[in-house]
Formats: C-alpha cells, sequence, structure tokens
C-alpha cells in the first residue's frame, strides 16, 4: 500500500524518529515490540526469517527493486519519502534510502533452544554494550556455523538497528535468546552436557589451541564486555578459562574479533 508523505511530523512515521537515539529508540522498541532493518538486503532477510513487516519507509528508487518484498505485503503501508525527509525523520543520512519497522518474535525458549543444536557450539556474549560489536559477534557465530547465541541481561539489544545492520541481516538466521539468570543459567547449560569456556586472562587460562584440541561435543564459549571482560563470578562458574595466545605484545583482541577467531577455532 503505497503511501506518499511530505511532512516530517507526520505521527504515520513515529516508528522511524530518531534512530541514533538509543535510549529514546530503547523505549520506544520494546515498548512497541518493534525493530527497524535498514538497507535492501537486511530488508530482505528479516522477511525470509519470517519476521512480519509494520511498514517500509522507502526513497521513490527503492520501489522497483524492493517490489516483490513489497507485494508479499499488500495492506503494510510503504510510506514513500525523499532522501531529504528521511533524514529528518530518522536523525541522520539514511544513505541506503530504505527503511523498514518489523514486529518482534517472542524469546526463544531457552531449553528448547538448547534441545535443538546441531553441532555442539553455542556463544554467549556477556554485558557487551556496543552495538557494533553485538552485530559484528552475531555475523561471525553465522558464518562458522555456530548454532545460537546466548546474550546475558545487560547486553546491548541484537536487534537494534546498528545491531542488525552491521551483522548484515545474519542476526536473524542464528537462533538467539536473552538468559534471565546470569551467571545461574549456566548450571542449566552444564546440564545439557556443554563444557562452558570462558575468554580471559587469568593464570589458569588454558591456550585456544589446547580448548580445540580437545574436541568437545558441546561447547560453549563465553565472551565479556569490552572494557573489563568477564566477572570474577562468571569465571568461578565457567568449567574453564581461555586465552587467546598473542604476539608482538598485543595483549587482546577486539571482542568481537576474539570471537570470530574462537568460532573458527573450535569449529566441529
Amino acid at each position: 500500500m503505497i503511501v506518499p508523505v511530505e511532512a516530517a511530523d507526520d505521527p504515520r512515521l513515529a516508528d522511524y524518529v530518531q534512530l541514533r537515539e538509543v535510549n529514546l529508540r530503547r523505549l520506544l522498541e520494546e515498548e512497541h515490540g518493534l525493530f527497524i532493518a535498514e538497507g535492501d538486503k537486511v530488508i530482505r532477510r528479516a522477511g525470509e526469517a519470517g519476521y512480519e513487516p509494520r511498514s517500509f519507509l522507502l526513497a521513490p528508487r527503492w520501489l522497483d527493486s524492493l517490489a516483490d518484498v513489497l507485494a508479499k505485503w499488500p495492506d503494510v503501508p510503504v510510506y514513500v519519502v525523499t532522501e531529504e525527509l528521511a533524514e529528518q525523520v530518522t536523525g541522520f543520512h539514511v544513505h541506503r534510502g530504505a527503511l523498514a519497522s518489523y514486529r518482534r518474535q517472542p524469546p526463544a525458549d531457552l531449553g528448547a533452544l538448547l534441545d535443538g543444536v546441531r553441532h555442539g557450539r553455542l556463544a554467549i556474549f556477556d554485558d557487551i554494550v556496543d552495538h557494533t560489536n553485538v552485530g559484528a559477534g552475531f555475523r561471525a557465530a553465522a558464518a562458522m556455523g555456530v548454532d545460537a547465541v546466548l546474550v546475558t541481561p545487560t547486553c546491548a539489544d541484537p536487534l537494534y538497528r546498528r545491531s542488525v545492520k552491521v551483522s548484515m541481516g545474519t542476526v536473524f538466521q542464528v537462533p538467539w535468546t536473552r538468559l534471565t539468570s546470569w551467571p545461574g543459567d549456566l548450571d542449566v547449560l552444564q546440564d545439557h552436557g556443554f563444557v562452558t569456556a570462558a575468554f580471559a586472562l587469568t593464570d589458569d587460562s588454558i591456550t585456544l589451541d589446547d580448548l580445540a584440541a580437545r574436541r568437545d561435543d558441546k561447547l560453549a564459549l563465553i565472551f565479556g564486555t569490552e572494557g573489563h571482560g568477564l566477572k570474577p563470578n562468571v569465571l568461578r562458574r565457567a568449567d574453564l578459562t581461555v586465552r587467546i595466545p598473542m604476539a608482538g605484545g598485543v595483549d587482546s583482541l577486539n571482542v568481537a574479533s576474539s570471537a570470530a577467531v574462537a568460532f573458527y577455532a573450535t569449529r566441529p
């Protein structure tokens, strides 16, 4: 349903207001159960993953190239705006000129998610607050065949626009859920047969090579916040502590880079 819009304060565009204001967006998106997909590829991947659109916000040039996507939802409004108007509404230059608002799905049940793993590999992102790192972590997980990602209560939202964009929509491919009892939920993973491996620089840590050589059938890799890493109560509950050997006087990698290296080294 094509709907031309000419005013930035049109209330029908409320889903797209000030997309760079993280706190504002968190409140709005949680209250209304939505998330924003940016760019044609991400919009397509959200739809392919079964998410239901609330609306589309497109520059005229996208009407033809996304016609097949729009045709699947003939009753969903397609707000057509100039790129200048899109910038006024969103608060930044939407260089791809294509946005969509999608309905969130209920969180996956942890037990069912654990029962459904195929390759025996999980990732846990604990208190990672940078949306870019979360998105990059999901992209690495998808590329390396990780079965699922678990995020802790204080981890940034994987469905925030920036996370989704950096992940290139792979956040829709990898099953994930948010843990509600952390680090207590490690007991649930261990009850399901997972060896839990926390990445940290500690005196008793083993190397990533040592971990890979174990060839554990079920392995959950835990990565902590960008600044201080994993907290002591998490390290105490984990089965193993693991470090990535470094050269050149480097003591650590960016958390998303560490995750990518670890996913590759421990792939089944």
